[in-house]
């Protein structure tokens, strides 16, 4: 019993230092490089690759609660384009920015709430109706945006991923730090919560939560929901960086935002994540394209290292589950 015990505590453990061992690995690797030991760990760099993991830590936090129901959503991205077009299309129409900002959220949230409802009501597979939703939605994109980038007025919404925030005294971009309020606040939703609670023991036995009185498909239906919101604020962000509406935008994004929170300890089996373990999932990613970059090294060079890094990912989820 007591050496159960103490493999238990010790898969926790490495479960928990798992992820940020390997992004203090990627670190040390790349400011260790000659080449660019000197400009890696400097202030700007640093700030530069927080704001640029933003609008994939955004999504990824709804990504997480998604995942660890033992769901998946292939539309976020898509979702995410359609936003930031609707957000310019609004401020083109003379509507204040808040509003616009508002209408790009709820649009996200719309798509969320489709997404799970198709789901629980027709007892479709995940993955087929997010694959369809992920066209629905591009489609929409382009349908609004004339299938070409919409050129909006600059408001205070194109202040929210500036590099250098005004007021100086915020140090970070207004972007980071919504993105760290919400962090907290969703690993308090899902650790402290009954609802969280619930996601997890829906994603660990979903027939055995219903057995106990759990309804299974409202709490489906509100985390495609939450989800469907988060990627709602990304599309903000990235019409908030871009300036305009671009509904080719985030092209593939979906599966960073996946991959976000497999590398973070995420099991695509459902029942096991984390808020942390997904961010840091996201900084991996992007300290290690950034230390590419840095590197001249071609971006395709980047997609195998993360597509490894991926495989190995699920590789040793599926050894964990075997071992249990």
């Amino acid at each position: 019993m007591k050496i159960t015990a103490g493999y238990s505590r010790l898969k926790k453990l490495t479960n928990l230092l798992g992820p940020f061992i390997g992004l203090i690995l990627v670190i040390s690797i790349f400011s260790l490089m000659p080449e660019v030991s000197g400009r890696f760990l400097r202030l700007a760099n640093l700030t530069s690759v927080a704001t640029q993991s933003v609008i994939v830590a955004l999504s990824a936090l709804g990504m997480t609660l998604i995942i660890i129901s033992g769901g998946i959503d292939l539309s976020a991205a898509s979702n995410l384009a359609l936003s930031c077009v609707l957000v310019a299309y609004s401020i083109n129409l003379g509507l204040s920015p808040l509003l616009a900002a508002l209408i790009g959220l709820v649009a996200g949230g719309l798509i969320g709430l489709a997404n799970g409802l198709l789901i629980t009501r027709l007892r479709l597979v995940p993955f087929i109706v997010t694959l369809g939703m992920m066209g629905i939605a591009r489609g929409i994109a382009k349908w609004v945006a004339r299938n070409q980038k919409i050129d909006a007025p600059l408001t205070w919404l194109n202040d929210l991923m500036v590099r250098t925030p005004h007021p100086s005294w915020l140090l970070l971009s207004p972007g980071i730090w919504l993105m760290i309020f919400l962090s907290i606040i969703m690993a308090v939703v899902l650790k402290k919560t009954v609802f969280g609670r619930r996601v997890v023991a829906i994603g660990s036995n979903e027939l055995t939560a219903r057995l106990c009185g759990i309804r299974t498909d409202r709490i489906k239906i509100i985390v495609y929901t939450i989800s469907g919101l988060f990627c709602g604020l990304a599309g903000v962000m990235e019409f908030s960086r871009l300036t305009v509406g671009d509904p080719t935008v985030a092209m593939g994004l979906e599966l960073d935002i996946i991959a976000a929170v497999v590398i973070g300890g995420g099991s695509l089996s459902g029942g096991e994540g984390s808020i942390s373990g997904t961010l840091i999932g996201v900084f991996i990613m992007a300290f290690l394209r950034n230390g590419c970059t840095m590197m001249g090294w071609p971006n395709y060079f980047q997609e195998i290292i993360i597509g490894a890094i991926i495989i190995i990912a699920v590789a040793l989820d599926r050894l964990r589950h075997r071992q249990d």
